[in-house]
This record gives structure tokens, sequence and C-alpha cells, in this order.
């Protein structure tokens, strides 16, 4: 048990209690009596209210089980269930048309398209290199990745490999071409590039020529006749031609260029939530301390080399001389939003007067708002946001109502911490079943201060197996995607956000490229997020900011939203319709296979989880490819195993039997780890039980979530190592 602080009628734990006195309290022109007092207010006003919530998800999820229950193997009639839905409250009546009327919002958030990036918190290189992700270099994450093939001489060697070096120069070449023609010639063909009469001037062996469209060209820095980048901009992203002609690169290019460096990150979530395992006081400061330093543009990481180490540190903004001459300025970091935790859970790392734990999401909004203050006034003022706002994404709300309560409780946070009303702004994840069948009135409920939607496709995967459990047994993951809920859930999160007056105000978002090994596929599928009319989308490192910014070049977004705005391309009823499968035409193989799949990913994720605190990962499947899992990717896997043991598709025996077979693998799988704490023979390590209670006991979660048994597993399994360690 943590040792705690009094004041004003909570326990708080002293580490908390220390960083809010000695760092985050400091330059934000609050005092400490007044921080506490409306800390104790908050936390009496709210706590009921979202217990209120939660007992309203039970409520209906017993409503839901009951009605699948009573129909048996009936076949569903979709009318029916639409007004069993209506009745108990699960659907609401959908508002008339409205605009949102949000303002003081970035132009990052408003009216730039580009790629976002979601990173721990916890982890702060992590942080720093995704808050450094604003800028990237093309020529690397081409090279670097599988971007570029490996045949005929263009594979990646121990040293420089002219020959790849050459077709990544030729990408690069074919980038600017396609989307900063010249109006004569190539690329490719140029010698040179200066600057005359506010232009930009391209010599070629045919002569000079000039950009197709001059007003691409936007800066340079350097000598005019001979400049050291040259900054062009389409479709509101910049490009940074780079030229140095005694650069490795530079002295073999003709133009001299050495480099071509992208605007990439526009945008960067630093998650609290599912990519971290934060589960006492400890974690929560870990990831509080680091929120604060990226505020204060004062967050450091010590990155090992081969050869000793160096301090990472939070890139400076860019300087540039405009085309009329003076100089200008564009930010050197990714515009930076807090995903706080949802409503479901509590920590300790406060205690409420009965001495019971605070719920959670109350701590993330008083004490990463109190971090957010040094970006809003005092000596660090808009080192993050230039209009004035912080941008909170809301993970896993189930409809209007618990929208509303997060909304009120960003308010009541705003009086805390004197700040004006509609400061802290919200990001709606439409990822659980009731969110996404509400969308437009959760919307509502959040309009003037929502700068966000996004379809979390993997949680809603997890809630839709959840809240249908007694429906019938779900078809296989592989043909989740397939199903008509899916794509009019996609569908319909854009429609709705454009119809509430999205546009030019806030975020739509589409989800994650899960697979961060494979930027070649990633090139070819990925470009589907921006013609879906989504204005960003997730990726999972800077590499692959840098090459999915490429299709926000290619698709222009706001063209592609205008061309989608109308009427809805999907209907409530393919929303709700329930993905249950037919078993009957499953091999005994099949299941087998599909059992393992799952197991083996749950396992391969929750023993970094829970051994190593780790949130988010790289695991490799059974085929040995490395896929990002986080809590929701567990969630799906889990609640999957649930639902087919719950209607006999597979056995305990055989789930049993499954995750001791799984285990070995996941134990091969990380053989070459010193630290890896094998989970066989044994099978008794908190890892392993974690995942078999998950997947044992999937159906009596709750909503499905992994949380509850993650954080109780992974609170063991540290305070044994702990002990472990004092005692040696």
């Amino acid at each position: 048990m943590p040792k705690y602080v009094e004041t004003n009628g909570l326990s708080v734990a002293e580490e908390l209690y220390a960083f809010v006195r000695d760092e985050a309290l400091p330059g934000t022109r609050l005092e400490a009596e007044a921080f506490w007092t409306g800390a104790a207010a908050l936390i009496t006003e709210f706590s009921p209210r979202v217990q209120e919530l939660l007992a309203t998800r039970d409520r209906m999820q017993q409503q839901i089980d009951e009605y699948h229950r009573s129909a048996g193997a009936t076949p569903l009639d979709q009318d029916a269930y639409e007004e069993f839905l209506r009745s108990i409250g699960y659907l609401v009546d959908e508002p008339g048309d409205f605009s949102i009327a949000t303002d003081r919002v970035d132009p990052e958030i408003a009216t730039v398209s580009g790629p976002q990036l979601v990173v721990p918190l916890l982890n702060a290189r992590f942080a720093a290199n995704a808050a450094n992700a604003r800028w990237g270099s093309l020529y690397d994450a081409l090279y670097g990745t599988d971007a570029i093939d490996e045949d005929e001489g263009r594979e990646k060697t121990r040293g420089y490999n002219p020959v790849r070096g050459a077709a990544v120069v030729a990408r690069g070449r074919e980038f600017l071409d396609q989307h900063f023609p010249l109006m004569g010639g190539s690329h490719a063909d140029v010698t040179a590039y200066r600057i005359a009469d506010r232009a930009l001037v391209a010599e070629t062996p045919g002569g000079p020529t000039a950009l197709a469209e001059p007003g691409q060209f936007t800066g340079h820095r350097g000598a005019p006749d001979a400049p050291e980048s040259v900054l062009l901009v389409h479709h509101g992203l910049h490009v940074e031609i780079q030229i140095d002609r005694g650069h490795t690169i530079g002295s073999g290019d003709p133009a001299g260029v050495k480099d071509i460096v992208l605007e990439s990150a526009i945008t960067t979530i630093m998650d609290l939530e599912d990519s971290v395992a934060a589960v006492d006081a400890e974690d929560k400061v870990s990831g509080y301390r680091n929120w604060l330093q990226l505020m204060q543009g004062t967050l450091t990481a010590q990155i090992a080399t081969g050869t000793g180490s160096y301090t990472r540190r939070l890139n400076p903004d860019r300087l540039y001389t405009a085309t009329d001459g003076s100089e200008m300025t564009l930010p050197g970091r990714s515009l930076l939003l807090i995903r706080q935790v949802g409503h479901l859970m509590t920590s300790d790392a406060v205690l409420d007067a009965a001495g019971d734990p605070v719920p959670e999401e109350i701590l993330d909004a008083l004490f990463t708002g109190l971090g957010s203050v040094h970006d809003l006034r005092g000596a660090h003022a808009g080192h993050n946001s230039r209009a004035g706002s912080v941008y909170i994404v809301k993970p896993k709300m189930h409809g209007p109502a618990e929208v509303a309560v997060a909304c009120a409780l960003l308010a009541g946070t705003e009086d805390v911490l004197g700040l004006e009303p509609l400061t802290l702004k919200i990001g709606i994840m439409d990822e659980e079943r009731r969110t996404s069948a509400n969308l437009k009135a959760c919307i509502w409920e959040a309009r003037d201060r929502v700068a966000f939607i996004n379809t979390g496709f993997l949680d809603r995967t997890g809630d839709e197996i959840h809240t249908s459990m007694l429906a019938g047994p779900m078809v296989r993951k592989a043909e989740m995607r397939n199903s008509s809920w899916i794509k009019a859930y996609e569908d319909a999160n854009v429609d709705i956000g454009l119809e509430c007056g999205l546009k030019g105000r806030a975020q739509i978002g589409k989800g994650m490229w899960a697979a961060p090994d494979n930027m070649a596929d990633m090139l070819v599928q990925k470009v589907g997020h921006p013609l879906a009319g989504a204005d960003c989308a997730w990726v999972p490192s800077p590499t692959a900011a840098t090459l999915h910014v490429m299709h926000y070049h290619q698709i222009d977004v706001d063209a592609r939203q205008a061309e989608l705005a109308g009427e809805r391309r999907s209907t409530l009823r393919q929303l709700l319709t329930i993905p249950v499968g037919d078993p009957g035409s499953w091999s005994a193989e099949d299941r087998r296979n599909e059992l393992d799949n799952n197991i083996q990913s749950t396992l391969g994720y929750i023993v970094r989880w829970v051994n190593d605190g780790v949130g988010c990962s790289k695991v490799p499947d059974l085929h040995g490819t490395a896929l990002m899992e986080d809590r929701a990717t567990c969630r799906i896997s889990s609640q999957h195993i649930a639902n087919w043991l719950l209607h006999g598709v597979v056995t305990e025996d055989e789930v049993e039997a499954s995750l001791r077979r799984m285990a070995a693998v996941v134990d091969e799988q990380n053989a070459a780890d010193p630290t890896y704490t094998p989970m066989s023979p044994a099978f008794d390590t908190e890892a392993f039980l974690a995942a078999r209670e998950l997947v044992l006991e999937g159906a009596a979660q709750p909503s499905g979530y992994t949380e509850p048994i993650l954080h109780r597993r992974r609170s063991l399994h540290k305070h044994t190592d702990t002990m472990t360690r004092t005692a040696s």
C-alpha cells in the first residue's frame, strides 16, 4: 500500500502529492490549498455520477443478455430487437440538424489533414520521439523499411548500399514530380535550385524552369542563390528539400539534395490508456510528469548507443525566410493530445473521504489538466497549442449520457484550474456499440467542445462481441472485417461527423496500422483512410507517419469530404446486425487454429503487460509476423474465446490445452530475452493466470474489458517483485 498525505478529506499518495507540490503547481498561479479544495469537491461530485453510469451499463447488459437468452435459437427479429433497445434506453432519439460550435482550435486539428501518432506516455523516449515526429526524413523511411524492395541488388546491407540508395532517391524524385511538378522536365533532371524574384528556379540541362504551381514555394534557408533548403507546401503539408553538396548523399546528387523531409505526424496522442500499464501511483505520476514536461518543453530521454548514450530533447521550431523576405516560423513538434482513461477504473493513488479509490478519470482530468496549464499561461505558454486549447481524447464511453458526464467533468476541471470555459476540448472515441448507434446524440452533448471523433474499430469489435455475447457464436476474427456492421460503422462515423459540421472545426479520424514492419503493405492499403474522408489516421511509429503522409499528398481530404457530404451511406439496421457465424461450416482444424491464434496473441501480449509493465508491444503471431497489440486487441481475442466457449464451439478442456500449448510457443518466441520469465512448464505465473482468467471468465468481465484482471495481476506481480528485491 502507498503512503498517504491527508488533505481536504482526501488521502493522496505521497509521490503524487509531492509531484503536485514541487513540479506541477509552480508557475501555474494556483495555490496548493485552493487546488486540493477544488479537487476534493470535484471528486465528491463526480464519483457517484461515474458509478451511476457503470450501473446503467450493467443493467442494460443484463437486459440484453436476457433478451437473447429468451430468444434461444430463434432467428433475430431485427424490428423487435431495435424496438427493445429503444425501450431500455440503449437507443435514444437522434437530435435534429446542428453544427458544432467548437472554437479556439489549432489548424492541425481543424484544417490540416495528416497522420496521427499514438504512443505510450509512460515511455519518455517514445514520447520525445513522437513529439519530434512532426518532421521526418523520407530517405530514411524508404531506405530502412520494406517500402523499397530488396530485389536486384537493393538489399539492406550492413553498410550503405548505393544501389538501394539510388532507388530511394528515385522514389523521392517521383514524389516531388507527382505533387510539386515543374513546368518542364523532372526533379530528377535538376542540377541546382535557387530563389529569384520570390520564386523557386530549378536549373536543368535544358535551361531554368519553375514550379507548375509557383504558389507551392513558400520559403527557404540559406543564400537565395545557393539555398540550404527549399520549403514547399501541398494540401497544407510542408515538404523541405535539403541541399548539401558536402554531405554523403548530397555529394553524389546532381542538385546536391541530401534529403527530402516531410511534415509528417501533424498530431500525436500521448496515451495514458490502452497502450500503457499504469496500475498504481508510481505509474500514474510517471505519466503525469512526462505530460507536464511535454507541456513545458523540457522532456528529455537518454538514448543508449553502442559507445555510450546521448540526450534526446524536444525539437525547436523551424525558421525560414518567407517569399517576401520576412522570417517565417513553422512548428518543430507535433501538436499533442492526451488520451485519458475511461469511466471504468478507480485508482488508489487518491482515496476519498470514505477511504475508497477514486475514479481514475477524475485524477487524469485534474493532473493532466494541471500539467496543461503550463502551456496556457506562464513561462511555457504556447509550447504546444497556439490556439490556447487542451485536447483530451476520451475513450470507452457508452452513449450520450456518458459523453455528457465527461464534458461536465472537464467543465468542473476548468473551474478548479481557473481556465476559461471550453478550454478543455474533448475527442470522442467512437469505439463502443452504444456510442456508434447514437453518435449524433453523443456529438450533440459535446457540441461546444468536441474536437475529434475517431473510429476505434478494435474496441468496437470487442464491444460488438460482448454486447451480443448470448446472441450466438461470433464469426471467425478474419471474417469480422467483412461483417455488415463494420462498414456501416466506418461510413457512419464520417457521414455523421460531416453532418454535424466537424469539417473545418474538428478531426474525423480512423484507426491504427497494426503491422509496423510491413510498410509496403501500408503504402498500398492505408490510402483508404483519407479516401474514406478521414482527416487523420493512426500510425504506430514516426517512420510510419512519414510514409503515411504521402497519402495525404495523394488525396485532397477537403475535396473528398465535399464529395461525401450529404446522405448517409449506411443504416442503423446495418450497424446493429450481429455477426453470428455458422459453426457447422467450421472444421475441427478451423476451430483449433482460431483458438490457438487467439490464445497465442493473448498470452504474447499479457506476458509483457504483467511482467514488464509494457502496455503496447510488437507481438509475433503464430506465423512470426510482428503485430501491434494493446488492450483493445487483447479484448477482442479474449472475448472471442469466451463467446465460442459459451456456445460450445470449443470446450474448456480445449481452451486449457491451448493455453499450455501456446504458452510454450510464446516462451520460445521470447527465449532470446535474458530477463524473460517462462510461463511453462509450471503455468503458475501471474501472466499465465491473467490470460487464463481473461478467456475463461471473459463473459463476466464488465463490457469485456481487460483492465480489472490485468491491473490486479500486474499489481500482484509488482508487489511480489518488489518484496523479492527487498529481501535480496
